[in-house]
């Protein structure tokens, strides 16, 4: 229940941070944005249509659609989010920042946009729109959330070329490409973890030194060269990104002629790292 409510809160400062984002950068320098977002700031331009309104009326019509793609839990946090982002929209409206440097806006129209999404769907939850195509892709074809939903946000931000041109437009661009870095920042955090896969000759000493030097456990796979047909043993690691210079230490002290591939990686449950029952 505690970590229900927690999760609330997070969606409720996401929803007023990414409108705040719409009501103080965006809408005011006639910029666009991406989703369903993008198309009601379009209605606006056009038609002076409530944003709010808007956002509230196309958001449901998508989510009753596209539920089916989404969890229970997510869908339960998409309509709180979707009810409480509708309702700041229209309470921020007034609201304004005294700035007339349209580059300035557009990178902390990306910043706020990027820090609410991101509270958003680190706990769960979605801004429905495109964030639902963004889910599924995620889903069936691998994509990273963050750049999912920039690929769909780029289709609309290109139709408001014919509204704000192509100048607002090439702004929007930028926005969005700090949103979708900030938003990554925010949903990985503070820590990105490293994965190391080792070829060497030496497999126990580095797996030792690895447990008493680093403190990180260490799996051990049974292989072969394709071309040889030498058996090898190969070192499978998780360490963060701090302890790849000890891991490289550890490798050129025992074996110079190793072979190693270090890569990022996204999310990381288990012993010594986030317990998978807490997320």
């Amino acid at each position: 229940m505690k970590k229900r409510i927690i999760d609330i809160i997070f969606l409720i400062i996401g929803s007023l941070i990414f409108a705040l984002s719409i009501n103080l950068f965006v809408i005011p320098n006639e910029l666009g944005e991406g989703g369903v977002t993008g198309l009601t700031i379009i209605f606006y331009y056009m038609f002076e249509w409530s944003p709010g309104l808007v956002n509230l009326i196309l958001n449901s019509f998508l989510l009753v659609v596209g539920y089916r793609f989404l969890g229970k839990t997510t869908t339960v946090y998409t309509i709180i989010t979707i009810l409480f982002f509708s309702l700041f929209l229209h309470l921020t409206e007034s609201w304004n920042v005294d700035s007339n440097e349209i580059i300035i806006n557009a990178i902390f129209g990306g910043v706020f946009a990027g820090v609410g999404i991101g509270l958003i769907i680190r706990v769960g939850g979605t801004t429905a729109g495109t964030a639902i195509l963004a889910s599924i892709t995620n889903k069936y074809l691998g994509w990273s959330i963050s750049y999912g939903l920039l690929f769909f946000d780029l289709i609309v931000v290109m139709g408001s070329y014919f509204i704000i041109g192509v100048e607002k437009v090439m702004l929007t661009v930028l926005m969005l490409y700090i949103g979708t870095k900030v938003m990554e920042f925010i949903i990985e955090g503070l820590n990105p973890k490293k994965a190391a896969t080792i070829i060497t000759k030496n497999p126990d000493e580095i797996a030792e030194q690895v447990n008493l030097s680093i403190g990180r456990g260490v799996t051990v796979f049974s292989g072969h060269g394709y071309y040889t047909k030498d058996t090898k043993e190969i070192l499978y690691i998780i360490i963060s990104k701090q302890e790849v210079i000890k891991l490289k230490r550890i490798v050129k002290e025992k074996d110079q002629d190793a072979f190693v591939a270090i890569h990022d990686v996204r999310d990381v449950f288990g012993e010594g790292f986030m317990d998978i029952s807490k997320t």
